[in-house]
């Protein structure tokens, strides 16, 4: 029986274009994800350096663009959060049958972009939805590393077993089901996390 429900944000909740901090950086240079890159962007989202850190190295990797440009262009990842989803959310709260916990991959720049295009009433609204809200760079772990899922599931007494964990990442759904947890590997653009309960 599931009495625990976790959630990714990114692509569950809200909308991502994945490509489009890429496509912003071309202009500059970018070419594509060096293992350089792919370790400071791990870094930044475990917390591990702060935003001024990470936007001095970016630039460093990227001389002609501006501050704001780097910004605007790391940013540019966040779509919308549709209303009907956060309607969800608070629904399967009200209704208290689950413990609900959010954990998300994100950092610093992205948490602020959100908070400024929700506006703190709606970003309240769905922070206070969950029971416990783990943004990786609070914690210092990411996903998929399982130090991360055994961390979540120690720090609320949760049973394996009886938690479902949602994730479009199909390696993050992968980690967790190696624990014992149930999971389902969300299909953006095919499924929609308002269906939740079909999939209990």
């Amino acid at each position: 029986m599931i009495k625990n429900i976790i959630l990714d944000f990114g692509d569950v909740l809200i909308n991502l274009d994945k490509p489009a901090t890429a496509k912003a950086m071309v202009q500059h240079g970018f070419r594509g994800i060096t293992p350089d890159l792919e370790q400071l962007f791990q870094n930044y989202e475990k917390g591990l350096l702060d935003s001024s850190e990470f936007l001095d190295t970016v630039s460093s990797y990227f001389p002609n663009a501006s501050r704001e440009y780097l910004v605007d262009a790391w940013n540019s990842i966040l779509l919308d959060f549709p209303e009907r989803r956060l309607n969800f959310i608070e629904q399967l709260a009200a209704e208290n049958e689950y413990k609900l916990s959010l954990l998300s991959n994100t950092n610093d720049l992205h948490i602020e972009c959100v908070k400024q295009e929700m506006g703190m009433e709606r970003y309240n609204r769905f922070k206070n939805a969950f029971d416990v809200f783990y943004l990786s760079y609070e914690i210092g772990m990411r996903k998929p590393d399982s130090e991360i899922f055994e961390f979540v599931l120690q720090e609320n007494n949760l049973v394996p077993q009886e938690t479902y964990f949602v994730d479009d990442v199909s390696e993050n759904t992968d980690a967790a089901a190696a624990l014992g947890i149930n999971t389902w590997n969300l299909a953006v653009g095919k499924e929609d996390i308002t269906q939740l309960k079909s999939k209990l």
